[in-house]
Parts: structure tokens; sequence; C-alpha cells
């Protein structure tokens, strides 16, 4: 696995209790050129919190954690 995979993975399955916890769920598709792509499961699929919780939330703690990073989106 591609190591800047595996440290956004890592660094997702830190942050995945508190979204379950709301019953929501966050699941990696694809890194590319520092773009992490992920698809917002359960409750955070369609909520209308979703894009605070992707970019205030997952976007602002893997940059923290995975330099490397330069954006997340959704995908569907």
């Amino acid at each position: 696995m591609d190591p800047i995979r595996q440290k956004v993975e890592d660094a997702l399955s830190m942050i995945r209790p508190a979204l379950q916890a709301d019953g929501g769920d966050v699941q990696l598709v694809d890194v590319v050129d520092g773009v992490v792509q992920v698809r917002l499961l359960g409750a955070c699929h369609g909520c209308p919190s979703a894009a605070m919780t992707l970019h205030q939330g997952i976007e602002h703690f893997l940059k923290e954690r995975v330099p490397e990073v330069t954006r997340v989106e959704a995908v569907a």
C-alpha cells in the first residue's frame, strides 16, 4: 500500500469512532496527488452538516497528521 494512503487510513481510523457515534462513517476511496477522496456513509451521507464535517473536521484533522494532504473531497 502507498505510504501516504496508509497514513490517511490510519488517521481516519482515529476519527472514525466519533463519526460512528453519530450514526455515520467515512470510507477512503483514493488519494491522488495529495487530494483525499472519501465517501461519507450512514447519517453523514446527505446530512446538512456534512460539508462542515468534511472540511472543518476531516480535512483539518488529516492535514495536521498527514502533511502531504492538500484537500479532501467527497465522492459518490
